[in-house]
């Protein structure tokens, strides 16, 4: 699966049951790993809410492995975890996926270096020209200063694609919660893949 290829078609209608990952549609099986609430805003540049907006993301399983063919890590698949879910802003801009926290992965041509946890998310609405895809992080990874995407990111811009951890969001004994805004234009706009230099754009 490729850093920017989304796995839906742009024209599929989006469901409700879309946006929960953890558990699987088709077999009603749960997926393993630590669950996590990832929410968050879809905002301009004066910090208006942007509704109507679809989100898409897509995500290794707990152990690091997409569910995708052309994954090569020896990682498990995990046969309840489809990796990949869509949602719709509401009126105030608001977004919310139940997801399960993505493992690290190794990049192909290096043994010993390790991608860290992250999941893809892409925005499309009426305002918006085309596809805008992003990666969002987990507070804390130690495997930033190794990851060349990551760092490819300007130093003063980093902050804005890592969620920061939500207690009151936090659902006792049952997920974590994460806050992520996307804010699509200026000064303070979530960093964007096709305005950083990706290295080839390699997984």
């Amino acid at each position: 699966m490729s850093e920017l290829t989304s796995p839906f078609k742009a024209l599929d209608p989006v469901k409700p049951e879309e946006s929960d990952l953890t558990t699987n549609a088709g077999t009603g099986g749960e997926a393993i790993g630590q669950r996590v609430i990832i929410t968050g805003r879809v905002l301009d540049e004066n910090g208006e809410p942007i509704p109507n907006v679809a989100i898409e993301i897509w995500q290794a399983n707990a152990a690091g492995r997409y569910n995708h063919e052309l994954d090569s890590w020896r990682g498990p698949l995990d046969p309840n975890f489809v990796g990949r879910g869509r949602c719709t802003s509401n009126e105030q801009g608001v977004y919310r996926f139940l997801t399960i926290r993505p493992g690290a992965y190794p990049w192909r041509d290096d043994t010993n270096e390790w991608r860290p946890g992250h999941i893809h998310l892409s925005v499309m609405g009426p305002s918006i020209v085309s596809r805008m895809v992003t990666q969002l992080y987990f507070p804390g990874d130690p495997l930033f200063a190794l990851d060349q995407i990551f760092q490819s990111i300007p130093e003063a811009d980093r902050e804005r694609v890592v969620c920061r951890y939500d207690h009151e969001l936090t659902e006792p004994g049952w997920a974590m919660g994460f806050r992520f805004d996307i804010v699509l234009r200026g000064s303070q706009a979530t960093p964007f893949e096709t305005n950083l230099d990706r290295n080839g754009g390699q997984k």
